[in-house]
């Protein structure tokens, strides 16, 4: 259906689709209902990779035993989106396809090194989920192609998440960070920037045990808030510098 009407949009839990719809900036549309595919569901193992179907809601993430070992930051993230509502609705595929850079559970796959599946008719194709975007709201999923799963390899070191909003649910966050501290420090940060951002210059120099100041340098020239209603630019630069700092002090064996 996609190859044959490219300008047809995937549906599942249409928590974001509604809000567009009723906002009036999504133009007239011939939705493709993805809700009844259970196999795009499933979370399970590919050897020692993690694969979620795009179809899994926030509410399956939270509950799965397979998540909260390998990817308890993910678990944590979820828990953060909206209420038992939208959760119970809600699906990570549409999470990544909608590409808020205040998406709860991007920065989490970012730091995980997640990759996307994506499958047309007739091919498969991964793309790693920092490759994903490219710009806001823009990704190099093309029409003919759907999110069928993220694929997670293991995970070694400490993860860490936080969300910073106006309340601790229901709120879109003004800054949220995952962030793995193992062998190489790895960091991710949503609305920030135009999509979400892996800070690898500022990885390298905590891994280098680099100075306060040093990291805050750095991480500052790798982010690019902007003002809006929910925040201001200078508010979300102290803040991720606060957030990479609690996260170093948190997670020291």
């Amino acid at each position: 259906m996609l190859r044959d009407e490219p300008d047809a949009v995937p549906l599942a839990g249409a928590t974001d689709l509604y809000v567009a719809l009723n906002a009036g900036v999504l133009g007239p549309s011939t939705f493709v209902n993805l809700w009844r595919l259970a196999p795009l569901r499933r979370i399970t193992t590919n050897g020692d990779m993690l694969s979620i179907g795009a179809l899994a809601t926030y509410t399956a993430l939270i509950r799965s035993g397979l998540v909260r070992r390998r990817v308890p930051m993910l678990i944590s993230a979820a828990q953060a989106v909206g209420g038992v509502q939208i959760q119970n609705r809600g699906t990570i595929g549409g999470n990544i396809a909608n590409g808020s850079p205040a998406g709860d559970t991007l920065p989490v796959l970012a730091a995980a090194d997640a990759m996307v599946v994506l499958r047309s008719s007739g091919a498969e194709r991964r793309v790693p989920l920092t490759s994903f975007y490219t710009g806001y709201r823009e990704s190099v999923r093309r029409p003919d192609e759907l999110i069928t799963a993220v694929e997670i390899p293991p995970i070694e070191g400490a993860q860490w998440f936080r969300k910073v909003g106006t309340r601790a649910a229901q709120s879109i966050s003004k800054v949220v960070m995952a962030a793995v501290r193992g062998p190489s420090p790895k960091i991710a940060l949503g609305s920030v920037a135009p999509a979400v951002v892996r800070l690898y210059r500022t990885e390298a120099v905590l891994a280098a045990l680099g100075s306060v100041e040093e990291v805050k340098q750095v991480l500052e020239s790798e982010i690019d808030p902007i003002d809006d209603l929910r925040s201001t630019a200078g508010y979300r630069r102290m803040v991720a510098t606060n957030l990479v700092q609690c996260f170093w002090n948190d997670t020291k064996s």
